[in-house]
């Protein structure tokens, strides 16, 4: 009887976690457009999305954050963000980290998500990853976003890895970028959120979800052909992090 009971919490869990995503965005929808409008409103965007969207939905699943940051960001500098990829929760655990607002990188396969995708395709900067000319365009939107003093945030692992793969093999593409714009390049890890809200349907859980922003890797210094190196000792970090302090599954 415990099993079935089980399942049956996990289920609607994961439907109460849509109905978390989706809600806000048909209620606040008019602001939430009009400030997609335009490249000049993104600031106001990200607010409504950090302050509004993703608190509902993160203590909406009582997911209690507790960040720690050994450097803090600064405001107005900009930055490359990058963290383990685990969860759905990832994208609200990022914009609850971070108050500088930033613009995500990634792959165009979410602009499929109902009511997520329609607001996706216009903030975010899409990639598709077997086209040579889209990861090329990248580059030159994330230029545009840099020079509007954003932050752009990669998930390097390039999508989410195995149940029982830690870390996953990271891409050069946010290292290639950070060292190209001279930006520094923030190590984040998120341990709890596989815990939390996993992509294995019938798991998940409420609970601590904790976070740790790491040193900063300045890249003023580096050419092009050390993306590699920096790219490791990134990866580096992140797994030894997950390695000593394991997903907390309380």
């Amino acid at each position: 009887m415990r099993l079935p009971l089980e399942k049956l919490g996990h289920v609607l869990y994961r439907i109460w976690f849509y109905i978390l995503v989706s809600l806000p965005i048909f209620i606040f929808f008019p602001f939430l457009l009009l400030t997609t409008l335009s490249d000049r409103t993104y600031r106001q965007f990200f607010w409504l999305a950090r302050n509004l969207w993703a608190n509902i939905i993160i203590y909406g699943m009582f997911c209690f954050p507790k960040i720690s940051y050994e450097q803090k960001l600064e405001k107005g500098q900009s930055y490359m963000l990058v963290a383990n990829h685990t969860s759905m929760l990832d994208i609200m655990m990022m914009l609850k980290t971070s108050k500088n607002p930033f613009v995500f990188v990634g792959k165009k396969e979410l602009v499929n998500i109902p009511v997520f995708g329609f607001f996706y395709k216009r903030v975010c900067i899409l990639v598709d990853r077997e086209d040579s000319r889209s990861r090329t365009g990248v580059y030159r939107r994330a230029q545009k976003r840099l020079n509007q003093g954003l932050s752009i945030c990669i998930f390097p692992e390039g999508g989410v890895p195995e149940e029982d793969v830690i870390l996953d093999d990271f891409k050069d593409g946010a290292f290639k970028m950070a060292i190209a714009h001279n930006i520094p390049v923030v190590p984040i890890t998120f341990y709890d959120n596989k815990s939390r809200f996993p992509f294995t349907f019938f798991s998940g859980s409420p609970g601590i979800a904790r976070v740790k922003v790491h040193s900063f890797f300045k890249t003023k210094e580096l050419m092009e052909n050390q993306k590699s190196e920096l790219r490791e000792q990134v990866r580096t970090i992140i797994l030894k992090e997950l390695q000593n302090r394991p997903f907390n599954r309380n």
